[in-house]
């Protein structure tokens, strides 16, 4: 079934290399009949698609002959990836669901337009000479975490599942890479890891995963803001279009991706091919619909038992609300 709708989507990839060749617009035309001076995506090591397609340079190839810049901002995190769609300092952001949905319940006016992976990058990791064994022992522990990200989002759930909640531990709220070092420090007990830090200290310091579950990880979600998307959907489209042969080629060539990974995020190629090989599938649908709706489902009574919307908050409406799948659908269609 994949094979098919990417064999679609590989076509889609010819047609469009045709027509910018013949100077026409991918999808007819953006609604507001101009195009973008400019796209600015952002690149984040948890999505490796996008240090793929930064890499080869093929969307800037792409849309060279229309006259359209592309511009690359890092991400080191789905708080950030947000924070720049918010302030309009990007175009596309890479986020995990379930931050995407808190951003989107929040007023930020963004849709979900592309499911880059379904990882499991997230876990709760203790150091090497730890003694906690468990989720319940962490009650009265320091743990770190990035509010707003997916490893907070599975440290709540993680919490709950165990009978306890965040009033029973001290979260401190650190960037990932941050939490990897104060964990390594032992200035924290606990650590709601992302990869690639979570393989770096599990291969490179000893340190434990004491529970994973991949479940409790909520898709990678490339999202657009809702403003580019309506007045450039042809633009849309293209950057798609890249994406998907940018995953290809990484199914087709893991080792030099995992290559990609570690050179760009100055990691040892084992952590590389650890957070590739074990921990990231490639191979699902690209098209955000009902698996991803499902598991966001699931993390909307922990947004309110958190505090994390205002109350009165419909966050159900907000979920109907952010998936956009009909630029991949188009695109798998051409």
């Amino acid at each position: 079934m994949y094979k098919r709708w990417f064999g679609s989507a590989a076509l889609a990839l010819v047609v469009l290399a045709l027509l910018a060749a013949c100077g026409a617009p991918a999808t007819g035309g953006s609604a507001s009949g101009q195009k973008p001076s400019e796209i600015r995506l952002d690149y984040a090591y948890y999505n490796p698609s996008s240090l793929v397609l930064r890499k080869f340079g093929w969307l800037e190839e792409e849309l060279k002959a229309d006259g359209v810049n592309v511009k690359w901002v890092l991400s080191a995190g789905s708080n950030k990836a947000n924070e720049f769609l918010r302030s309009d300092a990007i175009d596309f952001g890479s986020t995990a669901g379930a931050a995407a949905l808190l951003a989107k319940a929040n007023g930020s006016p963004i849709q979900t337009v592309y499911i880059y992976s379904k990882p499991e990058w997230t876990a709760l990791v203790v150091g090497k000479d730890s003694t906690v064994t468990s989720v319940a022992e962490l009650k009265g522990k320091k743990i770190a975490a990035t509010k707003g990200t997916d490893p907070y989002f599975f440290l709540l759930r993680s919490l709950r599942e165990a009978g306890l909640s965040a009033a029973d531990v001290e979260i401190v709220n650190l960037q990932h890479a941050d939490g990897k070092v104060a964990l390594e420090r032992g200035q924290v007990d606990a650590w709601a890891g992302l990869d690639p830090h979570m393989a770096q200290t599990e291969l490179e310091q000893g340190s434990k995963l004491i529970y994973r579950n991949i479940d409790f990880n909520s898709y990678g979600f490339l999202n657009a803001r809702s403003a580019f998307a309506e007045a450039h959907p042809d633009y849309v489209t293209k950057v798609l279009a890249g994406y998907e042969r940018a995953r290809q080629w990484i199914i087709d060539h893991p080792d030099e991706a995992a290559q990609i990974l570690a050179d760009e995020a100055k990691l040892s190629l084992p952590v590389a091919k650890l957070e590739l090989a074990n921990r990231t599938v490639l191979t699902e649908s690209p098209v955000p619909g009902d698996k991803q709706t499902a598991v966001l489902k699931e993390i909307i009574p922990i947004f309110e038992a958190e505090n994390q919307v205002k109350a009165g908050t419909d966050v159900e409406a907000a979920l109907k609300e952010l998936f956009a799948p009909q630029f991949i659908q188009g695109l798998a269609q051409k």
